[in-house]
């Protein structure tokens, strides 16, 4: 079946179009849950009794991909139809990751050739790796959407519209200021719009002073916070925050330009210490907000000299690995050679 655009699929239940399989893919998570409660929604009539004739199944689970099929044969009880929405699906490159494993092939294929008339059978995947078998399967018999971070035009639209749907109104310089402070988190986005709403009655107008007012800057927040994790040799811990990085969008070249502008002002930072700087003093050359300084210095504090200088060599090292494609190349090279950076560093911090 033919793949649907995010804008075709609400075109399509807006008019009470409802397919029987769905494939939602993407790294935009918040679009993407958005869109499946709206296929259930779309799904059921205002008659329909649906706490019958909807299930949630997740592969993670042992044996949910057989019970899901098997509810999915299931005829609806008072109502025009079933929903099963089945999660965390994963097909990767090998299969050593995958939820929906190669024995589910045939049992699947079975489904898909013949879907249910009265069941919508919704699959949120996690990944699919388009050269696999069962992906190709699942591409061949469903509609499937993918959603794909936003650009940088289209988020500053999305927040514009989001902002005007609330009845509130935002200029330029605010809103690119919100976008450039919050990132392409739609969900925080969602709830900082919220915040800014409630702040700026009554008048409806969002200014930037209020925005950089109330609104924290998570991209740096997130940035440093993984650069702190390493520093302290907390190597779980900075495998975690680079992973929510990564997974809101961030490319891994520009990431690894990020770590390594923190690791120069740590070092900055360590210099001008060491030679007595008063703490504004560094704070201001350094360009930092008084309530990001606390943390930063500490960090500073902490760290050893000759140490910071050794990271600098690991970094151009990593840097060049990624641009001539030494690790592996395309996403999932540059992604394995930043999280090898960053499990280095942090180990050689820790000792």
């Amino acid at each position: 079946m033919p793949d649907l655009t995010r804008e075709e699929l609400w075109r399509q239940l807006k008019h009470g179009i409802v397919a029987p399989v769905y494939v939602l893919s993407g790294a935009e998570t918040y679009l993407r849950d958005r869109a499946v409660s709206a296929i259930v929604e779309h799904a059921f009539t205002a008659l329909d009794l649906r706490d019958f004739n909807y299930d949630e199944f997740s592969l993670n689970s042992r044996d949910a991909f057989n019970i899901a099929i098997g509810a999915a044969e299931q005829l609806p009880m008072m109502a025009t139809r079933r929903v099963v929405k089945v999660t965390d699906v994963r097909v990767s490159a090998t299969s050593m990751r995958d939820t929906l494993r190669e024995e589910y092939e045939e049992p699947l294929g079975r489904y898909l050739a013949n879907p249910s008339e009265s069941t919508v059978l919704i699959f949120v995947a996690d990944e699919l790796n388009g050269n696999r078998k069962l992906t190709k399967l699942l591409n061949k018999h469903s509609i499937t959407v993918k959603f794909e971070k936003l650009s940088d035009a289209d988020l500053v639209a999305w927040v514009r519209k989001n902002i005007s749907d609330e009845g509130f109104q935002i200029d330029e310089p605010a809103l690119k200021h919100l976008v450039e402070l919050v990132g392409a988190d739609l969900r925080r986005l969602t709830n900082e719009i919220k915040k800014l709403c409630a702040a700026a009655l009554p008048s409806k107008i969002i200014s930037f002073g209020l925005v950089d007012g109330l609104v924290p800057n998570t991209n740096q927040l997130e940035n440093f916070a993984l650069t702190d994790a390493i520093v302290s040799g907390r190597g779980n811990k900075a495998l975690a925050v680079l992973k929510k990085v990564l997974d809101d969008g961030a490319e891994p070249v520009a990431l690894l330009g990020l770590i390594s502008f923190n690791f120069r002002r740590l070092l900055m930072a360590k210099e001008m210490m060491g030679r007595g700087v008063d703490r504004r003093e560094v704070g201001n050359i350094l360009r930092m907000r008084y309530r990001e300084q606390e943390d930063f210095l500490a960090a500073a504090r902490r760290t050893d000299r000759d140490g910071l200088i050794k990271v600098f060599d690991r970094l151009r090292e990593t840097d060049l690995a990624m641009k001539t494609s030494l690790g592996g190349g395309g996403d999932q090279g540059t992604r394995m050679q930043i999280e090898v950076l960053v499990c280095e560093i942090a180990a050689a911090m820790a000792r």
